[in-house]
């Protein structure tokens, strides 16, 4: 690979406190381990709702077969419901695949997070990896957001995970997102680079969400600088910049209560009314 996402990514000076704020409506909090419930996913559904300083995040992302328990707990509420298809193997028949996706939006789901055919990618039939992402896109009609995993580091240099980023775009893409977090490599900030720049040079507007791998503040806020830097420091709202973990949440919530825990607490600092309440 070039030395292309190797830059110095500009520090930030925010607080952590107020950072991790920030990160947390950027996240989608993910629960794709092979042995979750139903249980898991309504706990998942919960803790994406925030409380207590903790805003909610930007969308919860689950299997296909939870979709209708998440709609259905977060109903009325702004986080989104997204699922997968063609995960993580990206091999699936296009057909399965649009009807897979067909079914998470009767079931309500309001994103797809569909794995490019990469394998096909790196075999040269880059006419297939176009077919099924044009294919969900068609099938989808705007009723749900598309984003499409490169799985970034199975594509592994430079000039192919470019290739894949323009691909996804030009097919159809709402977001592209680097990885599914099943394969010994997930995100980079060097990945991240090369499909920032495709944004950057695309005609309409289309999102990042860097997944997989990214489990501390540092991780969220090289990612989120490293937006800033390429798109600007306007560009990264919940509806273009993403980060998919299941980790996460735990390490951004920590900081948010760092802070709460070195202020002077309500009770101790507020005025005391003579009958000993605080006013």
């Amino acid at each position: 690979m070039t030395d292309s996402g190797n830059r110095d990514v500009p520090a930030r000076t925010e607080p952590e406190a107020e950072l991790a704020r920030r990160l947390v409506a950027h996240l989608d909090l993910t629960n794709l381990d092979e042995t979750c419930t139903e249980s898991a996913v309504e706990a998942l559904c919960m803790k994406a709702l925030g409380g207590e300083g903790v805003p909610p995040v930007a969308a919860v992302c689950i299997w296909p077969a939870f979709v209708k328990i998440a709609a259905r707990r977060l109903s009325g509420f702004p986080v989104k419901v997204a699922t997968v298809v063609n995960f993580p193997s990206g091999a699936e028949n296009v057909e399965r695949v649009v009807e897979a996706a067909a079914e998470a939006v009767r079931d309500g789901a309001d994103e797809i997070d569909l794995v490019m055919p990469y394998a096909a990618c790196l075999a040269g039939d880059e006419a297939a990896a176009r077919a099924m992402i044009e294919a969900v896109r068609e099938r989808l009609d705007g009723e749900a957001r598309l984003k499409v995993i490169l799985e970034t580091g199975a594509l592994g240099s430079d000039a192919a995970i470019a290739r894949a980023s323009r691909l996804a775009i030009e097919a159809g893409a709402d977001f592209i997102k680097t990885s599914t977090g099943k394969i010994p490599v997930s995100a980079t900030p060097q990945a991240a680079r090369l499909m920032l720049d495709a944004i950057r040079e695309s005609t309409r507007p289309v999102g990042l969400k860097p997944s997989g791998g990214i489990r501390t503040l540092e991780d969220a806020r090289t990612y989120l600088a490293l937006a800033e830097e390429v798109m600007g420091a306007d560009w990264p709202t919940p509806d273009t910049f993403r980060i998919g973990a299941s980790g996460l949440h735990a390490a951004l919530v920590a900081a948010i209560a760092g802070e709460a825990a070195s202020a002077p607490s309500r009770a101790a600092s507020a005025p005391q009314s003579p009958e000993g309440g605080s006013y």
